[in-house]
């Protein structure tokens, strides 16, 4: 099993931006998601020691975002509470994929072999993302 919690703020996947080269053209990410990348891919290498898992697995992820600034103190505590939960952009889906991607090769030998995942977007005091990775037994 892994865990761990990333101390930085979630940054979605965005469209890949293009450019020619010669007669074809490249795709890449945009800068922000670039550097987010590499900072996951940083640090997972630097706490996780094992070999990149090889079998099915189950994620489980909770991507907390911060609190906005201009909102009064009591919407800012419900918010920490979990009373009021982030249903604004940007899309939790974008978020795993921008995430997972990083991972790729690290943790896992392929995010291919996520069969099971579970994900959450909340706000928080501190911006962070969560991961827990467990193999699934196979009976």
């Amino acid at each position: 099993m892994i865990k761990h919690t990333f101390m930085l703020t979630p940054v979605q996947q965005q469209r890949p931006r293009a450019t020619r080269y010669g007669k074809s053209i490249r795709l890449y990410d945009p800068k922000r998601v670039k550097q987010f990348k590499q900072t996951i891919a940083e640090e997972a290498v630097l706490t996780y020691h094992g070999q990149p898992l090889e079998g099915s697995l189950a994620v489980s992820l909770v991507f907390y975002r911060p609190v906005q600034q201009s909102l009064s103190n009591v919407e800012k505590q419900r918010r920490i509470d979990g009373r009021h939960l982030p249903v604004v952009k940007p899309d939790l889906d974008n978020y795993i994929k921008s995430f997972l991607d990083a991972l790729h090769g690290i943790y896992w030998q392929d995010d291919a072999l996520i069969t099971d995942i579970v994900a959450s977007k909340r706000y928080g005091r501190q911006p962070r993302i969560e991961i827990e990775v467990k193999e699934i037994e196979r009976r």
